[in-house]
């Protein structure tokens, strides 16, 4: 994709995250040919911001969302912290972009994982956890779920990153998470069921898949940053009005409340 054209996607997918709005189809010349130039221009909307960053997003973390999303491997993108909030929520549904509900384990790093000439081990990864909680991301798109431009594209817009609700911390995270179930329920109803290992495998693994992605872009994680390492339960469109709860195991929930 040339420079002239990852220039002028990332300022019209900086414009529409300012704007809360979503575009219309998307100009073929305007969609960068590699999920590498995807990211590249991630990287220029989230210059073009100069928000504070939370962290990153992880999506497409179980075989069930891959192959919705018609992908090989999982997919990931920046995450602002004006766009955190702690449950129980209340949020605006019309002030946001096609929303789906997703159940997700934040994790919160210690220390950095920076970048460095040999790979990330799992027990590197865990020592610089700090915390993990139990989350929702409501994902966002700003481009329309019937006009959704080839994948490179979503990746530039931060792999449809959007708000993330924070929950109860999980205690005794190191023992593992893979057995912990996680249900949704919407308006007191169970909707969706999945566990840890939907995550591949564990809902670590996701973290130390995406210290390697950065360590090979040559900047790596850091300190402070929240991850969320994907849905355990898959995707749920949230409406106006309802009411959402994430349990996690009997130790953790999350709540949103969707105003119209």
């Amino acid at each position: 994709m040339p420079e002239d054209a990852q220039a002028e996607l990332a300022d019209l997918l900086a414009s529409l995250r300012r704007e809360a709005r979503q575009a219309g189809a998307l100009p073929a010349a305007l969609v960068p040919g590699t999920p590498e130039d995807g990211y590249r221009v991630n990287a220029l909307v989230a210059a073009r911001l100069g928000w504070e960053p939370l962290g990153w997003k992880i999506a497409g973390t179980t075989a069930a969302m891959r192959e919705r999303l018609r992908i090989p491997v999982p997919i990931y993108g920046r995450t602002f912290r004006r766009f955190a909030c702690a449950s129980p929520a209340l949020l605006r549904h019309a002030e946001l972009l096609d929303p789906l509900v997703e159940c997700e384990f934040f994790v919160t790093l210690a220390r950095d994982l920076p970048a460095r000439g040999r790979p990330w081990t799992m027990p590197e990864v865990v020592e610089a956890v700090a915390a993990v909680h139990a989350g929702i991301e409501v994902a966002e798109c700003r481009y329309p779920m019937a006009q959704l431009p080839p994948l490179p594209a979503i990746l530039a817009d931060g792999s449809a990153s959007g708000r993330y609700v924070a929950g109860d911390p999980i205690p005794g995270w190191r023992a593992g998470l893979a057995a912990m179930a996680v249900t949704l329920e919407v308006d007191g109803k169970a909707r969706r069921h999945g566990s840890g290992a939907e995550v591949m495998g564990a809902p670590l693994a996701p973290l130390l898949w995406l210290a390697e992605e950065r360590r090979r872009w040559g900047d790596g994680l850091r300190a402070g940053e929240m991850i969320s390492t994907g849905s355990a339960t898959g995707m749920f469109p949230a409406c106006a009005g309802q009411e959402v709860r994430a349990v996690f195991g009997d130790a953790a929930e999350v709540r949103i409340r969707f105003d119209p």
